[in-house]
């Protein structure tokens, strides 16, 4: 509960945020890093905070561009054997001993959710957004898939599977956007921004 309340009262003074989600296995070599990074300084040009979980990898190269470009950045940061150091591109940085509080912070303050090519712990967080928001627990946000090709098979099988058999409802699927295109995931984070970010029953909050 003390890190929950650490991390309310800092999120609380920066406002609205977009949390970025990926794998911290991911080499500044990688394609995706440079991606993650040109997201993080035009999100952070948009005059929107960045969220991410402090180790390398995508984490570090969203933090990194945001950095850079003047923005807010904030760090989840949770101490693991394979992550012994935080990234240095933090203007905020939030610690943590739990995944739980950790991954509840990423759904206080934001406005949209971008996730990467990751491992268990980005499916785990890419899930567990789609969870809160289908069943309203958290205000509706953009959920951006970025990678067709790392993506693609994964919502190929929720189509077929969970969306044929009926375990999700029929407009579930529209909860995420696949795409390759940066410059579309900027404008549904920005159009939505521009049209919910002051109405009070979107207002960033702690799930319930």
């Amino acid at each position: 509960m003390s890190e929950l309340q650490a991390a309310a009262e800092t999120l609380q003074e920066i406002g609205w945020g977009v949390s970025i989600f990926g794998s911290a296995r991911i080499q500044p070599s990688s394609p995706y890093y440079a991606i993650s990074e040109a997201l993080g300084a035009r999100l952070a040009k948009a005059g929107l905070t960045v969220i991410a979980g402090g180790g390398p990898g995508i984490m570090e190269a969203a933090n990194k561009g945001a950095f850079q470009a003047g923005g807010n950045s904030i760090g989840l940061n949770i101490k693991l054997p394979r992550e012994p150091q935080n990234n240095s591109y933090q203007t905020h940085s939030l610690n943590f001993d739990y995944f739980y509080s950790r991954k509840a912070t990423f759904f206080m303050h934001s406005a949209a959710y971008i996730a990467l090519p990751g491992g268990f712990g980005t499916l785990d967080e890419l899930f567990e957004v789609m969870t809160l928001v289908q069943t309203r627990k958290v205000p509706p946000a953009p959920i951006i898939l970025i990678g067709t090709e790392f993506w693609g098979g994964l919502i190929d099988w929720v189509k077929a599977q969970l969306l044929a058999n009926k375990l999700i409802g029929p407009h579930d699927i529209d909860l995420v956007t696949l795409t390759d295109d940066l410059d579309l995931a900027m404008r549904d984070i920005e159009a939505f921004c521009a049209e919910f970010a002051d109405e009070q029953n979107v207002a960033p909050a702690l799930p319930e």
